[in-house]
Parts: C-alpha cells; sequence; structure tokens
C-alpha cells in the first residue's frame, strides 16, 4: 500500500512581472512545525536567470515524463523538492515512474540574494509556472523566494494558486537509494558541447527495449546496440531525450557509471548551474524499490544519534564523516552504519563533482522517515517473532532457517561474507537490488 503525505499550503504561490523582471515566489509546507514559521527561506536573484529556467523547466518535464506506465495510470506529481542552504540551491525531482531522478544545483557564485534560514520544502511547478519558466528571456531577471514573503505582487494574468496535492511516499525512499548508485560512480567519459550535440543526433526518438551502449573511437562518440569494452551500458535510452534541449547552452557534459553497471548518471555543467540526470537499469525499475543501502543497515542505530546529527547539520551542508567521528568521538564502523541510515531516509544526497555527500533536512519527522522501509521493518518483525533460527554458525560457513510471510521456511546459507536465500526474492534479484528480507534478518541477528 502506498501511503501520502498530503501538503496544506497556507499561502499561494505566485508569479510578478514589473517589466522585463520575473519572480517567482514558491509556497513551503513542512511536517516539522517550526519550519512553517519561517515565512521565507530564501530571496534573491538568480545570475544566470536564462539557464536556470530552462533547467527548471527540463527538471517540471523530467516530473511529468512517464515511461513505464500508461497515461491512465500516470500519477500526477509536480513538486520538486528544494533546498535551501550552504549559499546553494538544490532542486530535485523524480520522473512520475520513478525510473529518473533529476538534480539542478544553483551554486554560490549564481546566486545574488539573501538566505535567511536553512531548510528544505516541497514547491509547486503549476502549469502557470511552467509557462512562466519557458518566457523567461536571455536579459530577464530571475527571482526566486522559497517560502512566501510578507508582502506579493500579483498581476491580473501571472498569479497562480497552490492546490492540495499528495506525495507519494516511493519519492523519500527514491531519495535515499539513488545517493547509494551515486556513490559508487566513476567517470566514464566527458564531452564537449559539440561532441555532445553531435552524440544525441543519434539518441532513438522512441521507446527502445533493448539495451545501448555509449563507445567512443577516437575523439567521437556513437550510440550502439552492440557493447565493447569500456563502453557505458544504457537501459531505456530514450529517457535521454528530456535533456536534449539544454545541450546547445552546457560547457561539458559528463557519464558516469556505477560499480555493478545498474545505473547511469549524465551530468551538464553550466559553470554555476549544474544538472544531474541518474537512470535506473531499465524503465520497470523505480528507485523507490531499490534496497543498495540495506546491508549496512544491519547494525541498528540509536535514534538519539540520528537525532543528534540531524540537530548539528544545516541543509547543504558537507558531510565529512572522519571529521564526524572524531568531533562526536565515534568508531569508524558505527560511522558507516550512520552514514548509511542517514543516506537510507534520505538526509543525505551525493554530489558527483566533489565526491562528496551533503545533508539534507526533509520537511517530515524523523518517525516517519524510519519507516518508509518495508523490507528493514519485515526484518524486524521476522527477528522479534522469533522466526530466524541459526542451525550452523562457524567461522566461514552459517546457515539459518528464516520464516517467510506465508509460512514457507527458507533456508539462508551464509559462507565467506556472501549469502544466499530459496526465496523468490534472491532468485529474481540476487543481490542487485538489495538483501533479502530473510538475509537481511538473519545480518541483523547476528549483529546483536
Amino acid at each position: 500500500m502506498i501511503r501520502e503525505f498530503e501538503y496544506h499550503y497556507k499561502s499561494a504561490s505566485t508569479i510578478t512581472t514589473k517589466g522585463i523582471d520575473k519572480s517567482f515566489i514558491f509556497s513551503h509546507c513542512s511536517e516539522v512545525e517550526k519550519d512553517n514559521q519561517v515565512p521565507c527561506f530564501f530571496y534573491g536573484n538568480i545570475i544566470n536567470s536564462f539557464i536556470a529556467s530552462k533547467c527548471l523547466s527540463t527538471l517540471a518535464k523530467t516530473v511529468h515524463a512517464h515511461f513505464s506506465i500508461t497515461p491512465d495510470q500516470r500519477i500526477s506529481l509536480r513538486d520538486p523538492i528544494v533546498s535551501v542552504g550552504n549559499e546553494q540551491l538544490h532542486f530535485e525531482a523524480f520522473s512520475s515512474c520513478n525510473s529518473v531522478y533529476a538534480r539542478i544545483d544553483i551554486l554560490k557564485e549564481g546566486i545574488d540574494g539573501e538566505f535567511i534560514e536553512s531548510g528544505c520544502t516541497n514547491v509547486d511547478f503549476n502549469d502557470a509556472t511552467i509557462r512562466a519558466f519557458n518566457s523567461v528571456g536571455r536579459n530577464e531577471k530571475l527571482l526566486i523566494a522559497v517560502g512566501s514573503g510578507e508582502m506579493q505582487v500579483v498581476t491580473e494574468h501571472t498569479a497562480t494558486t497552490e492546490q492540495k496535492v499528495s506525495l507519494p511516499d516511493r519519492w523519500i525512499k527514491g531519495l535515499g537509494n539513488v545517493q547509494v548508485y551515486l556513490a559508487q560512480m566513476s567517470l566514464i567519459f566527458k564531452l564537449n558541447r559539440i561532441q555532445a550535440i553531435q552524440l544525441f543526433r543519434g539518441l532513438p526518438k522512441t521507446p527502445v527495449k533493448a539495451d545501448y551502449f555509449l563507445l567512443k573511437s577516437g575523439h567521437t562518440y556513437q550510440f550502439s546496440t552492440l557493447q565493447k569494452p569500456g563502453s557505458v551500458r544504457i537501459g531505456g535510452i530514450h529517457r535521454l531525450n528530456l535533456i536534449e534541449n539544454l545541450l546547445m547552452f552546457a560547457d561539458d557534459v559528463s557519464f558516469y557509471q556505477s560499480q555493478d553497471q545498474q545505473s547511469t548518471a549524465v551530468t551538464l555543467d553550466f559553470k554555476d548551474i549544474r544538472m544531474l540526470f541518474l537512470l535506473s537499469d531499465g524503465l520497470y525499475r523505480g528507485f523507490s524499490g531499490e534496497g543498495k543501502n540495506l546491508e549496512n543497515l544491519a547494525t541498528e542505530v540509536s535514534e538519539e544519534l540520528i537525532t543528534h546529527i540531524n540537530h548539528q547539520f544545516k541543509t547543504n551542508e558537507i558531510f565529512q564523516p572522519t571529521l564526524i567521528s572524531i568531533t562526536n568521538d565515534l568508531q569508524f564502523k558505527t560511522m558507516d552504519t550512520l552514514q548509511a541510515s542517514l543516506s537510507s531516509i534520505g538526509l543525505l544526497g551525493y554530489d558527483l563533482y566533489t565526491n562528496s555527500y551533503f545533508y539534507r533536512k526533509l520537511p517530515f519527522k524523523l518517525s516517519r522517515l524510519k519507516s518508509l522501509n518495508p523490507r528493514m521493518q519485515n526484518a524486524l518483525k521476522l527477528i522479534n517473532q522469533g522466526d530466524v533460527e541459526i542451525l550452523v554458525q562457524d567461522q566461514d560457513t552459517l546457515k539459518a532457517e528464516v520464516k517467510g510471510s506465508s509460512g514457507v521456511v527458507h533456508t539462508v546459507l551464509g559462507k565467506q561474507g556472501v549469502f544466499q536465500c530459496t526465496c523468490n526474492w534472491f532468485t529474481a534479484h540476487q543481490n542487485e537490488r538489495g538483501l533479502c528480507k530473510h538475509i537481511l534478518a538473519l545480518k541483523m541477528k547476528l549483529a546483536r
């Protein structure tokens, strides 16, 4: 069952036009009450207004996209998450099918404004706002206010009204999983503007089922259905059509791939603005269903420690595990588990350019965030019910029987740290999408 969080906005989001200047004021909503007392997180001018508008319009297009479901099944989501803090703005969103993650990073050098309070909130991109993004010209200013200002001027033709919307928990679960993929990414190819434009001329415009591969031959690049050494595998390659209209403005375009080749990332650099796209392994594989970080969560972390860190860090602040371990007198193993826990509930993002995590304060209570991983909750249930029985345990080998939800007893075998299970999940996915609940329950029991 998909649970949803309903947003109730205290005021309308507005678009104000005065001469050639356009001002976008986004209403916000938070489950954390003190955030709702902040009238405005940020107000200021985006220096590279034309590029920022193009990127924001593309982000809205990504949210509308649905690559693995029919229009009748589509969930209408238009509410990217914006993080304000550390003199930066981050806009994040998923496609409606959850198979594409996109993020815009507007850096300190590209912002002329006032950061009133750090925070993270959901904002509305309704049709009028999207049309306004598309109308911003090269010589126009773009002012963005995150929150609702004390005074708003709305013209007759540009005012927009925020409607009550719902946000599925799968977005929050997706945020936790994409960071694990991004942290394991390696840069494979970096293309200049001309190379990228030439490459995308060969991009399929219609949906394709077969995998494609990005190859380099001399100084040129091409998409091919044939795999060669050093190539990048891309499933559902037509999803890249989302970014084609940005290529003519980018200084360079880079392709990354995860160690297990289960995900591909593309970044576009506009100097003071960057945009990231992360594609899942295939059209029918949404990021919310992944469990890449579950193995690191086998050792439980106290809620007091997570709460302490959540109070200590501000939104978009760089998260340095070694420094945090020393400052808080934590063992490195505990720090690894803490980092995995924070990532799993969406409180950490990952920046490919700096190869570092940044903190994200989501507008939800910690108790809600911790309840969003069903496999983790099911594993805890198996332990608490006494459904995990260890039969053999020596230096190299583990054997256990774990009772499944239907009453079937599954056998879990572990040898030199590698685990197998007789359940259907393991048969279908092995460990590519994280541990099954039976292996996870066993590892959690051992950790206890």
